[in-house]
């Protein structure tokens, strides 16, 4: 197993818990698809710790009334040879 799935495993199963214990009793409220917990998963697991924390840290941030809507994937992994 690699370093960033071991760093990354502790949060997508505090996201998972969330999506199976908490997000069925609360108002459904995500502006995006896929919602910004499904996005969190990705992120991490595409981009790891770092990257993906701060993508999903900033998601959650703009998921607000005020804020933009719709359709918002996940960025793909740039390949380090650019």
């Amino acid at each position: 197993m690699s370093i960033k799935k071991i760093l990354t495993y502790p949060f997508i199963l505090l996201v998972r818990f969330y999506q199976v214990a908490i997000s069925p009793y609360t108002p459904s409220s995500c502006r995006f698809t896929p919602t910004c917990s499904h996005y969190t998963v990705e992120a991490l697991q595409k981009h790891g710790l770092f990257k993906g924390g701060w993508l999903s840290i900033k998601r959650i941030f703009s998921c607000h009334p005020w804020g933009r809507s719709g359709y918002d994937p996940v960025p793909e992994v740039k390949d380090k040879k650019e």
